[in-house]
């Protein structure tokens, strides 16, 4: 890796969350600035919930910042702060990334989805006609959706706690992508060979799994979009039944060259 160098004519990116210490990008895209020879970096933002609104504006005035990354809870909100959206992001209004363009408005879109199918395709796992239980029906799950259905699998079931966002996303997605079987359901129904969990569940260690998981067959794929240190509960859970999984880790991978694209410096 590239060392990294800071000085004045340093461009800035920000990643925003609440909770932010567990994030890697930072790192990661710093780094890959620096290989790239762009003279930017990243750096994490702690930004609590009754202040999102009146944070970002403010980050947003700085005159060398050119992107944010919005990581849990802020996907959905931060639509809010785009001149105009990406298709994705349009379709399921939610975001992960604002670039400021040269007039200074800013376009923003969502590539948790992308970043999910990637990183699945890179470890050598075939989507095309797979059953999947979904868990999380917020900005990353709604992407990881999207994503999953243009790839070609057979049918969706999503849960989640709000059973009215399972609901709608379902229903946006069926006009989109007729072929897949799309609903939203209240329980893990019993037929299906992959499991992606795009909620909260499993970012502390006392978390246990998503949902009904204790019969997992050997050739079920298991996916979790947390990123942490260590296997989340899920992941074990996984590699104890023998299973292939996709974590938050090759999620962040598979997105990085496509929001690298995105700021302009693919």
């Amino acid at each position: 890796m590239t060392p990294l160098r800071i000085n004045g004519a340093t461009r800035l990116y920000a990643i925003i969350g609440d909770p932010i210490a567990q994030v890697k990008s930072p790192e990661l895209f710093s780094g890959r600035f620096a290989d790239a020879g762009v003279n930017a970096v990243m750096f994490p933002v702690h930004v609590l919930p009754d202040r999102f609104d009146t944070t970002v504006p403010v980050l947003m005035r700085l005159g060398n910042l050119d992107g944010l990354i919005f990581t849990v809870p802020y996907k959905g909100q931060a639509t809010q702060f785009a001149d105009r959206l990406g298709a994705t992001a349009a379709r399921i209004g939610a975001l992960n990334a604002l670039r400021r363009e040269r007039d200074g408005t800013w376009s923003g879109d969502m590539f948790d989805g992308a970043g999910f199918v990637r990183g699945a395709e890179h470890k050598g796992e075939v989507l095309r006609g797979r059953n999947v239980v979904l868990f999380g029906a917020g900005g990353a799950g709604s992407a990881i959706a999207c994503e999953l259905a243009d790839a070609g699998i057979e049918s969706l079931s999503i849960i989640d706690l709000r059973r009215e966002r399972a609901s709608a996303l379902a229903n946006t997605l069926r006009d989109v992508f007729p072929a897949c079987r799309i609903e939203a359901v209240a329980t893990v129904p019993r037929s299906f060979d992959m499991v992606v969990n795009a909620s909260t569940v499993g970012m502390r260690d006392d978390d246990g799994l998503p949902g009904e998981l204790d019969a997992l067959t050997a050739d079920t794929l298991v996916g979790d979009v947390i990123v942490l240190p260590k296997p989340t509960p899920l992941i074990r859970h996984a590699v104890r039944h023998g299973c292939r999984y996709v974590d938050g880790h090759d999620m962040i991978a598979g997105q990085a060259d496509a929001l690298m694209a995105f700021f302009g410096h693919g």
